[in-house]
């Protein structure tokens, strides 16, 4: 289906804002398909994401502003997040020895080990969504990219 069958509207103002509709649309789309692929790892979008962003980081330990710089959420409390991956042992946290003011967050083995189970699914999820060839995806991420430009 189209975007105008899914939300039902059968005019919009103009392509560019039909592409946007619909890239909102698709966002959300997408965002609840993670959501139930993370929810029995007991994970959060937000909390996948860092856990990501820490293992690209692995063996070096990251910096809650690093995290804040890199993660796809912008509004998300990458502290809370950190506290909750830490108080399910996925993380931990340590004093910075070149500066005493900042944290340490570094992933465990633990960590380490949900994400590789998480990563068979995520093959699958991705995999499922074969309507797009690598070169419309490659396209997509063009636009995409100049969108934001």
């Amino acid at each position: 289906m189209g975007i105008g069958e899914d939300i039902k509207q059968s005019k919009f103002k103009s392509e560019l804002s039909k592409a946007i509709i619909n890239i909102l649309y698709t966002n959300s789309w997408l965002s609840q398909k993670q959501v139930l692929l993370f929810k029995p790892y007991g994970l959060t979008t937000p909390q996948f994401n860092v856990l990501r962003i820490l293992r690209g980081q692995h063996p070096k330990p990251a910096t809650i502003n690093l995290l804040i710089e890199r993660m796809l959420d912008k509004s998300s409390n990458a502290s809370r997040i950190v506290d909750k991956l830490e108080s399910k042992g996925l993380v931990a946290r340590r004093q910075c020895p070149n500066d005493r003011r900042a944290v340490d967050v570094i992933i465990t083995s633990q960590g380490l080990d949900l994400l590789a189970r998480t990563d068979l699914d995520m093959d699958r999820w991705e995999d499922g969504l074969v309507s797009l060839s690598e070169e419309e995806a490659r396209q997509l991420n063009v636009l995409l990219d100049k969108l934001r430009a």
